[in-house]
């Protein structure tokens, strides 16, 4: 079985976020990294959304991250630490948008090891050195310099190694144009390694450490050290030389406190808590992220603590010396992994789980009713200040980026009956979790509807000037008349803009640079700006029945297939050309291109003909109205439309155009399949033909922008957009009802949208998550959703949701209670009025926890909860909260043999779990009974169990319960659960349970599979064969009766096979008479799986399952991850023509078919010669990624072979040959195996 990885849609999860002018514009952009993806993102400092320039696979686990300037620079680099052992510095090339890699130095080894550098990164402020640090012992710096031609140059590595280091952080120091020096938290732990009594441990102390890099002898040297009083986190560097004082800020547990060398005594102040917080009051408080703030004139820190709450940091000097450090509370947002203050006022905070945020900075905190904190305040030690905490006042929200990270479970099934399925994922962390359903699409946000007073037949947008940045005129065409609006702060009707009213129009547009043209039934109307007017009849009693329309070009097609063709001369006027063609059928549909910046006309007429054809015809005057091209359709063409596609992705600020698109015909059909054809500019050939169907309605085509670029509207009986974004083509439908008519539209509310027509209402549209693979509806949860089930009778879902370190509602309001009386009793005679008061106030304050984080109630402490919810209207229909300490671990839904129809719903819980070291009070199986709506629960009895119940799963009539490493049938009792049968032979502790038929594969927490037989007769479960490696698995699927694929913590996937002479018919010996060697394979079963393939993702999936994610598509192997990644392993049908053998039904080698040999052969060499031709971008060995803890075996990496079609034309063209194909069947072939089957 050979299978081909596609990513449906990226990781979400931000790891690092740094922010620069990366492409050498005034303008910053943002850049982040998704584990193994860098993207740059764009927010438009107008409308406040982030568009996303480019996503860039890396296939490495990219580690650090920063951007630098050299001393003088307008642009920044970005510097990147990974797991290649090698650091790389890459430049953004707007013109191609592209990262081009400027330098990569190898240093170590591969992989992430504690002592190659790659973990830290610390830039010195002026760009003149980079420090790339390791975990533990080694750290490099590499001086930066630009040679004669101004190009980034790098140094051979200095070394500032020191053995028996532990590394906490490291940070740049600001010290002006002095020698480079950085700031390092470490920790030495040599004494601990060479003291056998352990007494020395409790002494070791973290020390601030400077390294000073000597640019005139050309090493560096440790310069200064100091042991620190609080184990600090991180470092924050504060500006100097003519900016600020310069030394760095240390945020440690409680405390943040402010150093630098020489004389400045250190400051140190205590971070403020919140006033009345049920948290533990033992807990200690710590900041984790940071921004830096710096104009000419001031600087101010932005710092996060744990709880979401942002503080201003600002430092208060006298001369150099900083004398105190005041801190204000500023606003709680969600906790960050990295937070972003842009210059134009943007605050980009990327969530450590759920969305990420853009909020402009409305204020900076300077009101002065809010409390200011400050070093100088006297407070004994160990005391701290309080502040209150409020909704948002400085920041407001302008975007919302989704993020599905992390993905706690996923399932597909159409509970909707869309035809599509849908996908439904628990997601999220705490009280910020929610059911998220996708559907794919495009999002399409509604910004007008109003109502026209008839059902119009087509609409457009004119503008006034060709310069006119916004459209002037909507023009409505009817049955019998055309209305036309103009748009300003309100669309009103206008009677005075020229355009004949009492007639339907068939198209309008501007004409050269500010005359326009109305095409009606009896003729053309050519309205100059200063409002004169020109008309041409049509001659006798022919009409207009189709026409194509550009900026100097007009082409109509009369009663009886004429077609008669005028061009604008350069004084402005249409001129017809003096001979007309007839052609040999009807003239159902015709489009003309733009005309192409620079050029007097756009070459090519594409007709289609009611004869099935589509003609290509010339209008250059050398051979004009003569065909050229045709091209025979299966259908009746409907509509037709040339677009120029696939170009660059916007020009430029520095106006650089990148590199030049094709023209493409799309051809609609009557039978609602779009086709997509090459058109060659030079001489018009039609050639490579991609076809795709869309719906049961003929197909409507017309031209639209998107970023910049023409995108192609298709209308079935749903809408899709086809546009190119970063160098690939997307086809996707948009999440909307119907449209029937469509146009481009642009005001200042809305720059770039759709104007659309849905029976009688007129909508304005914009798209604005382009690149988009699914849209998604979300239901807020309370806590982390850990398992769902699916009640097959109603699809209602039941949702167990389990935290850590939380409170039940009930505890909360009890700890509310308590600290209420404790406020009044604490208070003397006088104040116990006002205390009383006070205790009122907070007992009726409620903050949501969405915005504020649920409070940490301390180590094993769990609150859960069990949820019945309906997935379509997102409404909860009952939720039954468990006592504190009770944590719900796994969740069925199934009937018993001896109950009837009666449909029970059984959750497994645990009581008093500590985790580490672990511990347990025991647990329970709680047994529901489902109302016959599917909408109540009622509990029916509780089963004690001894350990932490892992897994349940129906099984004959019964239900099979894991125990800790037990596993056991149960059977419904009157008082309980009843036990019927078990196994111990188990390793270490089950966390999945599949069957099939009498088979039952377990999933061992660490032991991968274990295969067990139940034989009914002896009521054993016996183990028959299990896995010859380890594996953590997390999730498992059944793909047919021999075969499971699992996947584990450490990012790997893998699909397991029985030989075929497993034998389940296997007796146990629990006598002990068997001989010896009869007992087994290395301590386990006495058969052994094999490995069919192997592959690693690199991020941790957490749900596999096998489904069909497109109508009439073949099935999949859909997983999900834990960082918010969707992707799926397709098949290749069948490797060798074979005779068909008699396979077990149902298995994932479905149809044999012939085309697929050659298949899996093309793309497999197609990966061998990406890998060769187009290295991963950070010097990762894109073999030894995928292969990171097993070899890869018989899976081909389809992101890698999809990097084909962003690869320069040369080097496509190498690679093309190679396989003795061209880039556009290589392309075609790529986009074939994705929508054969998905999107």
């Amino acid at each position: 079985m050979f299978l081909y990885n596609i990513t449906l849609q990226r990781a979400s999860a931000i790891t690092h976020a740094i922010h620069g002018n990366f492409s050498g514009t005034k303008q910053q952009e943002i850049v982040i990294a998704h584990g193994k993806i860098i993207e740059l993102l764009r927010p438009d400092p107008n409308t406040g959304k982030v568009h996303t320039l480019l996503t860039v696979e890396v296939f490495g686990v990219v580690r650090s991250l920063m951007a630098f300037r050299l001393t003088g620079g307008t642009k920044d680099y970005v510097v990147v630490g990974t797991d290649s052992g090698r650091i790389v510095i890459l430049e953004y090339q707007p013109s191609k948008n592209a990262f081009d890699k400027i330098h990569q130095e190898t240093f170590g080894k591969s992989g992430c090891r504690r002592i190659v550098p790659g973990q830290y990164l610390a830039v010195d402020p002026k760009g003149r050195a980079v420090m790339i640090g390791a975990v533990e012992k080694q750290k490099l710096v590499y001086i930066l310099n630009r040679d004669a031609a101004a190009r980034l140059t790098i140094s051979s590595p200095l070394e500032a190694h020191k053995a028996n280091t532990l590394v906490y952080h490291v940070v740049g120091v600001d010290v002006g144009f002095e020698n480079p020096m950085f700031a390092c938290l470490e920790m030495d732990y040599e004494e601990v390694d060479n003291d056998p009594t352990g007494e020395a441990v409790a002494n070791t102390q973290q020390t601030l450490t400077f390294y000073e890099l000597d640019l005139g002898l050309n090493h560096v040297v440790r310069k200064y050290s100091e042991p620190l009083e609080e184990h600090g986190n991180f470092l924050i560097s504060v500006p100097g030389g003519s900016d600020g004082p310069s030394g760095v800020l240390i945020c440690s547990e409680n405390y943040i406190t402010y150093k630098n060398f020489g004389d400045q005594p250190d400051i140190r102040c205590p971070i403020p808590r919140r006033r009345n917080d049920l948290d533990d009051p033992e807990r200690g408080m710590v900041f984790v992220c940071s921004a830096t703030h710096k104009t000419k004139s001031m600087f101010f820190f932005l710092a996060q603590t744990e709880q979401g709450d942002i503080f201003k940091v600002t430092l208060e000097s006298d001369e150099d010396m900083v004398i105190e450090i005041r801190l204000k509370y500023f606003d709680t947002v969600a906790v960050a992994t990295a937070m972003c203050v842009l210059k134009t006022g943007f605050l980009f905070v990327a969530s450590e789980f759920g969305n990420h945020y853009l909020y402009q900075i409305a204020h900076l905190g300077d009101n002065e009713d809010e409390p200011e904190f400050s070093s100088a305040m006297p407070l004994e030690e160990g005391d701290t200040f309080f502040f209150q905490i409020r909704p948002l006042r400085n920041l407001v929200l302008v975007d919302e980026l989704d993020s599905l990270s992390p993905i706690m479970t996923c399932q597909i099934a159409d509970l909707a009956n869309e035809d599509t399925p849908q996908l439904y994922m628990a997601c999220g962390r705490g009280s910020r979790s929610s059911l998220r359903v996708l559907r794919h699409g495009l999002e399409v946000s509604e910004m007008a509807v109003s109502e026209l007073p008839g059902n119009p037949n087509a609409v457009w947008t004119v503008r006034r000037h060709v310069e006119d940045e916004f459209d002037a005129y909507i023009v409505v065409s009817f049955v019998n008349a055309t209305l036309v609006l103009s748009i300003g702060e309100t669309v009103e009707e206008v009677t005075d803009s020229g355009f004949l009213g009492t007639t339907p129009t068939l198209s309008c547009s501007l004409l050269g640079d500010d005359a326009l043209v109305q095409v009606y039934p009896d003729g053309i109307r050519h309205i100059r700006a200063d409002k004169r007017v020109n008309e041409w009849k049509t001659p006798g009693k022919k009409a207009i029945m189709k026409c194509a329309v550009n900026q100097r070009q007009v082409v109509i097609a009369l009663t009886g297939a004429e077609l008669v063709y005028f061009e604008m001369d350069p004084s402005g006027q249409l001129n017809e050309y003096t001979e007309r063609k007839e052609m040999s059928a009807d003239v159902v549909c015709m489009s003309l291109a733009s005309v192409p910046t620079g050029e007097q006309r756009s070459r090519f007429l594409a007709v289609g003909l009611a004869d099935n054809t589509v003609r290509i015809i010339s209008l250059d005057p050398a051979d004009c109205l003569q065909p050229l091209s045709m091209q025979a359709l299966p259908a009746q063409p409907e509509a037709l439309c040339i677009v120029e596609m696939g170009g660059a992705e916007k020009q430029d600020d520095s106006g650089e155009k990148g590199s030049l698109g094709g023209l493409y015909l799309n051809i609609g059909l009557q039978n609602g399949v779009l086709l997509r054809t090459v058109l060659d500019t030079v001489t018009g050939d039609l050639s490579d033909t991609r076809t795709r169907y869309l719906g049961s309605r003929p197909v409507k085509l017309f031209r639209v922008l998107m970023q910049g670029q023409e995108a192609v509207l298709a209308m079935s009986s749903r809408s899709w957009l086809s546009y190119s974004y970063q160098a690939r083509f997307h086809l996707t439908p948009l999440s909307y009802e119907t449209l029937e008519f469509a146009s481009c539209f642009a005001s200042e509310q809305c720059p770039e949208g759709i104007v659309a027509i849905s029976t009688n209402t007129l909508r304005i549209l914009a798209l604005e998550k382009l690149g988009a693979v699914f849209n998604q509806v979300s239901t807020q949860l309370q806590y982390t959703p850990r398992k769902f089930v699916i009640h097959p009778d109603s699809n209602n879902l039941i949702v167990i949701e389990t935290d850590h370190n939380a409170y039940t509602d009930a505890t909360k309001a009890q700890r509310k209670q308590q600290m209420a009386e404790e406020m009044v009793e604490a208070a003397g005679e006088e104040e116990r009025e006002l205390a009383a008061e006070m205790a009122a106030a907070f007992l009726n304050e409620s903050f949501p926890e969405v915005s504020f984080g649920a409070p940490k109630a301390g180590l094993g402490q769990w609150a859960s909860l069990v949820r019945i919810l309906d997935p379509i209207q997102g409404s909860t229909l009952d939720s039954i909260q468990l006592e504190q300490n009770e944590a719900a671990f796994s969740v069925a839904v199934l009937r018993f043999a001896n109950s009837g129809d009666d449909w029970f719903v059984l959750v497994g819980v645990v009581k008093d779990l500590i985790l580490a070291p672990r511990s347990v009070a025991g647990g329970f199986i709680y047994t529901y009974r489902l109302s016959e709506d599917a909408d109540k629960l009622a509990l029916v009895h509780k089963t004690p169990v001894e350990d932490v119940p892992g897994a349940i799963a129906p099984f004959q009539g019964r239900v099979l319960i894991s125990v800790g490493k037990l596993l056991r049938v149960y059977d419904l009792g009157k008082k309980k659960l009843l036990r019927k049968c078990e196994n111990k032979h188990i390793s270490n502790f089950i966390v999945g349970i599949n069957t099939i038929g009498n088979r039952v594969i377990i999933s061992d927490i660490q032991e991968s599979f274990f295969w067990v037989r139940y034989k009914r007769h002896e009521n054993q479960l016996i183990i028959f064969a299990d896995d010859t490696v380890p594996r953590w698995i997390t999730t498992a699927s059944l793909l047919d009766y021999d075969t499971v694929a699992g996947a584990d913590k450490f990012g790997n996937i893998a699909v397991v096979r029985l030989p075929a002479n497993t034998n389940d018919e296997v007796d146990e010996d629990p006598t002990g008479n068997k001989a010896l060697w009869d007992r087994g394979l290395l301590n386990g079963a006495s058969q052994k799986a094999e490995i069919i393939a192997n592959y690693h993702v690199g991020e941790a999936c957490l749900s596999l399952q096998k489904a069909t994610l497109i109508p009439g598509g073949s099935e999949s192997l859909v997983y999900t991850t834990l960082s918010g990644a969707v992707g799926i392993l397709v098949p290749f049908t069948s490797h060798e023509v074979r005779q068909p053998t008699t396979r077990k039904p149902n298995c994932l080698c479905w149809k044999l078919s012939f085309p697929f040999i050659q298949d899996h052969d093309f793309f497999q060499h197609l990966e061998m010669h990406m890998r060769a031709e187009h290295p991963p971008l950070c010097g990762r060995d894109h073999l030894s990624y995928r292969s990171y803890y097993f070899p890869v075996k018989n899976v081909i990496d389809g992101d890698l072979c999809e990097q084909f079609n962003s690869m320069e034309p040369g080097k496509q063209r190498s690679v093309a040959e190679e396989l003795d194909r061209t880039p556009a069947e290589v392309s075609k072939k790529l986009e074939d195996i994705r929508t054969r089957y998905a999107f």
